[in-house]
């Protein structure tokens, strides 16, 4: 390999690994003390790098926050598995699949996920855009879900494809799921098995 393209490889390794070390260091304030304001001073202490890389590498706050929204979203490949069960060609198993997968996520980030929810109500110019940005990708992956199972003939005669909307985002909310699994200490897939229950007694009709 050239000198110039090895170089190159090594700066843009080193910017990854970087990257990295910033949003894990974010992680890890959330998890520690979700009840504290995140300081830049110690994500940047915590990752090794001076205060203005933070801002270098990431643009603003609300782009750190952008940032772990999404890395949290794509960890370990849950939010490409939950599209492709809400995708099953029937809307009933997409119905079941697609819960089952918002739940898997939920409970793999949960401390973050409470963390980044409460801190939106008091920073809603960083962090409250980053929630809201995962939050309209729910209300979209809901809304068509809702659209398939109506254009199928699995709704009940008197449930609409909005109604049906309605409910599988109230549904499918983090506070739905945090209420049986923190609240009720219920395992990840009894949650699961009682937000599908719901949802099919509510919104399909009887096979």
């Amino acid at each position: 390999m050239p000198p110039r393209k090895y170089e190159q490889r090594l700066r843009a390794e080193g910017a990854r690994a970087t990257r990295r070390r910033i949003i894990d260091a974010v992680y890890e304030e959330l998890r520690r003390a979700p009840d504290r304001p995140v300081s830049m001073d110690r994500i940047a202490q915590a990752a090794g790098v001076a205060r203005p890389t933070v801002y270098l590498v990431f643009g603003s706050r609300a782009g750190l926050f952008d940032a772990v929204g999404a890395d949290l979203l794509h960890s370990g490949g849950l939010f490409e598995r939950m599209i492709d069960a809400a995708g099953h060609p029937d809307a009933r198993e997409g119905l079941r699949g697609g819960v089952g997968g918002v739940v898997a996520m939920y409970a793999a980030h949960r401390d973050v996920l409470r963390a980044l929810s409460s801190m939106a109500q008091l920073d809603a110019e960083a962090v409250g855009g980053a929630v809201r940005r995962m939050e309209e990708g729910r209300a979209g992956g809901m809304a068509e879900l809702a659209r398939r199972l109506g254009e199928q003939g699995l709704l009940r005669a008197d449930t609409d494809v909005e109604q049906a909307t309605d409910l599988l985002w109230l549904l499918t909310a983090f506070d739905s799921f945090d209420l049986l699994y923190t609240g009720r200490g219920a395992t990840e897939e009894r949650v699961a098995a009682t937000l599908v229950a719901t949802a099919e007694r509510a919104l399909c009709a009887v096979a």
